[in-house]
This record gives structure tokens, sequence and C-alpha cells, in this order.
């Protein structure tokens, strides 16, 4: 039998550097014959994820997710059975995530924690409570509101204080800050009461919304949170409504290493365009299993470098990827012909042909598979 020195040898240059570095690392401590059938199932996995050369990626990656994806049911399902967190999937997510939509429909955090806050459901319960933004509104037991002398009186909840770990002094505190030019803010016992100097209907309204609205704890954005356990890992984890990546991340209870948000740009602004990338591919795989079709993570991957290999992200559209296309016949076979064309030719633009777009549109062979070839005869 073959040692696992000789067999690493003889795929030295078969694999990629990085690839065999891998190997050559896991396959250290392990006896020849664990050691050989990790390095042949490895090297099966690779020679069967290859392409041929010319092969139209592009056009494959646009099948398999075009296809699956209009077999999508459009439809809305409340989210771990709770009433107060539906959202949107399917279709919808998809477009939102190749548009880059700069705010999804539902903003969703999946927060991870650091042991033994993951260990128990009180734990995590405690995370929750302190990254869950906390609006007066929250803690009101009652509001009344008198028209005619223009005053506002909130009664606070002491077992919503209680639950939230406020006490009267902190409230006090932030909402005394709130304090507006013809606005006057008095306390008593567990009762607010907020006074207008010149009593007006729609005034009255404004600074009802405006005060019940001030955050008292959590942080801001965060609208809901939902604890989730999982049983594989077992471990709890926390989603939330809203998202503020910057400001989880800064918590010492938060694994920043798991830790992510659905929303394409916040994660880029946070993380940087890496990020950004795997998120792309990771939340059209995630639709995708949901719906129970199955396409090659690399199609996925295919979409995400197209949108981010720039440095930025961009949609897939005239605003982004196909707009930046050189060839203005490709952009022009998008949207827009007429004001693509005529804008093209104002700049005085020339066709190349080296896309398959144009190249079809022309008549000419395309440049995949064989039509690849330049072949030069000499008679």
């Amino acid at each position: 039998m073959i040692s696992k020195q000789e067999l690493l040898a003889k795929i030295q240059h078969i694999l990629p550097k990085p690839l065999y570095a891998e190997i050559e690392n896991a396959v250290k401590d392990l006896d020849d014959e664990r050691a050989l059938r990790l390095i042949y199932r490895v090297l099966r996995l690779y020679l069967n994820s290859l392409i041929d050369p010319g092969e139209a990626i592009g056009i494959v990656t646009a099948q398999s997710i075009g296809e699956p994806g209009t077999q999508m049911i459009l439809r809305s399902f409340h989210y771990a059975g709770l009433r107060e967190f539906s959202m949107a999937r399917g279709l919808p997510r998809l477009i939102e995530v190749v548009d880059a939509r700069r705010t999804p429909s539902t903003p969703l955090m999946y927060i991870y924690l650091k042991p033994p806050h993951n260990k128990s459901r009180e734990a995590a319960e405690a995370v929750a409570k302190k990254i869950q933004q906390v609006t007066l509104e929250m803690l009101a037991k009652e509001v009344d509101v008198d028209y005619i002398s223009g005053a506002i009186t909130i009664e606070l909840d002491t077992e919503q204080l209680r639950y939230r770990g406020l006490n009267i002094k902190e409230v006090e505190k932030i909402v005394s800050k709130a304090r507006g030019k013809d606005l006057s803010i008095s306390f008593r016992g567990h009762t607010i009461t907020v006074t207008l100097t010149s009593p007006d209907i729609f005034k009255l309204r404004k600074v009802r919304d405006k005060i019940l609205q001030i955050k008292v704890a959590g942080i801001k954005g965060v609208r809901k949170v939902v604890l989730q356990y999982d049983s594989k890992a077992d471990e709890w984890f926390i989603v939330t409504e809203g998202t503020n990546l910057e400001a989880v991340l800064q918590l010492e209870e938060v694994d920043a290493t798991r830790t992510y948000s659905n929303d394409l740009h916040e994660v880029e602004e946070v993380l940087g365009i890496e990020a950004a990338r795997a998120l792309v591919a990771q939340e059209i795989k995630r639709v995708l299993d949901e719906q129970g079709l199955d396409v090659d993570i690399r199609h996925m991957y295919m979409v995400a470098d197209t949108m981010t290999w720039s440095g930025r992200l961009r949609p897939i559209g005239r605003h982004g990827v196909v707009g930046a296309k050189e060839s203005p016949l490709a952009r022009a076979a998008f949207e827009v012909t007429v004001k693509t064309l005529i804008e093209a030719s104002v700049r005085g633009e020339e066709e190349a042909f080296k896309g398959v777009v144009e190249s079809i549109i022309a008549g000419k062979y395309i440049p995949i598979g064989t039509g690849i070839v330049r072949l030069l005869m000499q008679f």
C-alpha cells in the first residue's frame, strides 16, 4: 500500500497550494490508512468541482438559480410560530438579495453567545433583555391625553420596570432630557406628566408619539428579540427583528465571530466587502434550502463574486453589474434599450463583441466552448 507521504508527493502539482497545505497539515498526525482515505476524498471532491475551459459558467449559474426561483411559492409564514415575528420568505427575499436593497423588508440579526451565556435559557434571556430596545411606550401601563389642558399623563407599569431591570430614577433621568421649548415634564411616583404651554391638538399628538418612543434602555433599532435553541450545537442564540450590528458586536457576551445581520449593506460597512460576499451566498442558499431546492453552493458564490468583485456591493441590474458592462449591446439587452443605445452613440462607444449577449445579437460565434478558440491557418 502506498504511504501518505508518497501520495502527497503525487498530488502536490494537482491541487492548489493553499488546499495542498491544508491537507498536509490535516494528515500530519494521522496514520497512513486514515490519511489516505482523507486525501482520496478531498482529491475526488476537488476533481468533481472542476469545469471545462470555456464553459459558460455565468449562464449555467443563471439557469441553476433562475429555474428553481420561478418555482418558488410567494408566501409568508410565521417565524418560529410567533405571530409577532411574521416575515416574507421565498422569492421576495431572493429579489432583495440580488437587488442589494438598501433596507431589507424584515431586518434580522442572528446573535450567537459565548459560553456560559449560551448554555441556559435564563442566561440567554438576560442578554436578550440587554439587547432589546426598550421605549417608554413599552413601560407604560396607561397613557391619557387631556386636549383641553394640553397635558399627557403616562403611568408606568411597575411589573414591566421590574422585568426590564429598571428603576423609576433611571427612567426620570432619561425622560427629563426630552424637554422642549413649550414643554414641561414633571414626575410624581410612577406617573409622568408632560404639559404644553400652548395647547394644540396636532402638536399634542406629535409630542405624545415622540415621548412614547424615547429609548430608555437596550440597543437602538432592535425592536424584538426571540430566543432559539440549536439542538445540534446544544446552545441558545438570539434572533432579533431590527438590526444594529456594530453596537451588538461590542457586547462582551456576544460571539462576534458568528453573529451576523441579514442587512447586506450594514455587514459591508461593519465587517467589510468579503463578509458581504459570504452573506450574499449564504442568504441565497438559505432561501433555496427553505423551499426544499438543492442548488450547488458554487452558483451562489458566482453571484456573490459578481456583485462584490469591484470592492463594493452592487445590485445585479442596470444600476449595478449590468450597467457597468463595457459592451453597449449587453447593457441595451437588459432594460431601457433605446436610451442605452442613444447614450452609447453620443459617447462614441465601440462594440468589441467579446461577450455572449452581444455576440448572439449580432449572429456571431459566442466566445464559449469551441467558440473561445482562435485558430489561424496558413495555406
